[in-house]
């Protein structure tokens, strides 16, 4: 009997805030919620970018007055929402309109020979043979040069891709734990794991003493490692800036970190570890292979997601280079005019001119349908399958192919076995990849609008989330996921909010593209995640929502099993709710436990078909069966 991998918890930051509790998913839909949650969604992103605090019971602003939520949206409600989402890319990064550079340079003096004056330890090594040095007093030295001087001068030019999905203004993930030397990816794997580890309303310990010890696994990776000052970035830069390489850049530039810093720091994990990449697939490279593990027995716990920050010169350039991501001039173009609006720089399945970047640390909690129920874990939905194909043949390395037709159809399939033909027709929705290129727009809809006839759709919901976060690459389809678990739970489907229509190459016959929020008439059951990433990398998924899960779990358990499930549910949901509430509050009690509950390797014992590490409740057991007993 394949077991069920239900999500039981999630969480991460990007550009729309704090995904646990579902707070970016309402930044995202916010013009459609209801006053209270409005407000409440306001209040909390608010205290994230310190406009807002809460202190002694009530809200308060800079000036230290009261102030009712009502009055939050009224005064501070406009910043709040410009300091969201895509926008401007911050100083705090770089400034996007005179970044540094360096110039070559030929220094020529108006005699054969140039004389100037350095510190002795600034003479490079070896000294170049022209040069002819002569020792000054102060520990400086004279050189006198035959020819010219090859240097490098400090420049600045105008970066021409303007925006980018940032965390919330003024929100510094490393003022939650101690982040010293960490570079941006790993304090967002920190602050994003943590977030969907509290989310649980189950404390770790209780979940870890449920199970072996390898019974637990963490599936984490990124695309463009750790590529700032505190990682790959400042390693490949020391020697050209004349500094030096630390002992952390190379360790904790590596693509696996995110999934490394989950083990060592978060969870205290023995268990399986991974990080498999596949470009902006990578989400749902690693949430499949969690699958697999749950529904083959290895794994009964699985934590899964993926980091990136990506906003950094040099990775900017090099996605600008390709042509691949909008610019501030292409943008203008489009618009007509000499003006255009940072916020609305991602337009999926709009006119469009390339995609946005972003940063975002995004990760799911989950558990086999057994231990969900033992436990009493909130389901928030299931992981039906996911299927991965590459392209075949290509004649350039980033362009599509048949690879998402076979993904894409198989995910639809795979669920219609579990749902059958009339949920598929009228309770599912698309998460499209939606990258905001004039590529992906016609040739994606075309996959959707072709398979949506075969299964006999008629107007297919579609949303691409990228136009509010932007496209942060590894961790892409985690932001779908936890958007489509918001969809589930609000039954709205984010309308393509940076766009005024859907361009007229879109193949849209099949499908519904709104482009303000929709609320079906029905609620939506299955969302499908589509991935398509450089090199051929394609994914889709397909998630069940609770309703699809519960009503699945209650006829594999029995009525009485179930209601005493739900029962033990109540108890998870109020914890969560109490993590939810206190970090809206700012208490966002990060989990960071370096150095921690050490090991003694000394205490491991090996006896009677066990090894027992102390410190953990269950033993992992050693009498492994044969599995190719009919070829021995």
């Amino acid at each position: 009997m394949s077991r069920l991998p239900v999500i039981v918890g999630f969480g991460g930051y990007n550009a729309a805030g704090r995904s646990s509790g579902h707070h970016a998913f309402r930044r995202m839909v916010i013009e459609s919620l209801p006053a209270k949650e409005r407000q409440e969604t306001l209040a909390a992103l608010g205290v994230m970018m310190g406009i807002i605090r809460f202190q002694e019971g009530q809200w308060r602003d800079e000036t230290g007055e009261s102030l009712s939520l009502a009055a939050i949206e009224t005064r501070h409600g406009q910043a709040i929402l410009d300091g969201s989402l895509i926008r401007r890319i911050d100083t705090s990064f770089f400034d996007v309109d005179s970044a540094a550079w360096q110039k070559s340079a030929s220094l020529g003096g108006e005699t054969e020979t140039q004389t100037f004056i350095l510190k002795a330890r600034d003479l490079p090594e070896p000294v170049p043979a022209n040069w002819q040095v002569t020792e000054l007093e102060g520990r400086k030295v004279k050189v006198e040069v035959t020819g010219p001087v090859e240097v490098k001068l400090d420049s600045y030019r105008d970066i021409p891709v303007k925006s980018a999905g940032q965390l919330p203004a003024g929100f510094d993930p490393a003022q939650l734990y101690n982040a010293r030397f960490h570079p941006r990816a790993l304090q967002l794997a920190v602050i994003a794991a943590s977030d969907a580890v509290r989310s649980l309303g189950i404390a770790w310990e209780a979940v870890a003493a449920s199970v072996k010890p390898d019974e637990v696994g963490v599936y984490a990776s990124n695309v463009m490692s750790q590529m700032d000052e505190d990682g790959f970035g400042g390693l490949l830069q020391a020697r050209l800036r004349g500094g030096r390489v630390t002992t952390k850049q190379c360790p904790l530039g590596l693509n696996s970190m995110p999934a490394d810093f989950v083990n060592a720091y978060i969870l205290g994990s023995v268990g399986h570890t991974g990080a498999i990449a596949g470009a902006c697939a990578s989400f749902l490279y690693n949430l499949r292979s969690a699958l697999e593990d749950i529904t083959s027995g290895r794994c009964r716990v699985a934590v899964v997601g993926n980091a990136e920050a990506p906003i950094t010169q040099e990775i900017i350039d090099g996605y600008a280079t390709m042509g691949a991501l909008a610019s501030e001039d292409k943008l203008k173009k489009i618009d007509g005019s000499d003006s255009t609006d940072p916020r609305r720089s991602s337009r999926p399945f709009g006119d469009n001119c390339g995609f946005t970047i972003a940063e975002s640390g995004q990760y799911v909690v989950l558990m086999d349908d057994a231990l969900a129920l033992e436990l009493g874990a909130d389901i928030h939905g299931a992981v039906n399958d996911v299927f991965i194909n590459a392209d075949g043949f290509k004649k350039s390395i980033s362009a599509p192919g048949p690879g998402n037709h076979i993904t894409f159809a198989k995910a639809v399939a795979s669920a219609r076995a579990i749902v059958g033909d009339e949920v598929i027709r009228r309770r599912s929705m698309i998460h499209a990849h939606g990258s905001s290129t004039p590529q992906n727009r016609v040739t994606e809809s075309q996959i959707f609008d072709q398979i949506g006839a075969y299964f006999g759709i008629e107007s297919w919901p579609v949303a691409a989330i990228k136009a509010y976060v932007g496209h942060s690459l590894s961790p892409a389809s985690a932001d779908q996921l936890i958007a489509s678990l918001g969809t589930f739970k609000y039954g709205i489907v984010p309308g393509i909010k940076t766009i005024d229509r859907v361009a007229e190459d879109v193949f849209s016959d099949r499908l519904h593209i709104p482009v303000t929020d929709y609320t079906p008439q029905e609620p939506i059951d299955v969302a499908f995640l589509n991935s398509k990433g450089f090199g051929g990398n394609n994914a889709t998924a397909s998630v069940l929502s609770p309703r699809v899960v519960e009503a699945m779990l209650e006829k594999r358990y029995g009525g009485a099993v179930y209601a005493r499930y739900a029962a033990k549910r109540e108890a998870t949901r109020a914890a969560a709710q109490a993590y939810d509430e206190a970090a809206a509050r700012g208490e966002f009690a990060t989990i960071y436990q370096f150095g921690e509950g050490l090991i003694d390797e000394s205490q491991i014992r090996l006896e009677n078909g066990e090894l027992r590490l102390p410190g953990f409740a269950q033993s992992i057991n050693l009498d492994l069966p044969n599995r190719f007993e009919d070829m021995v």
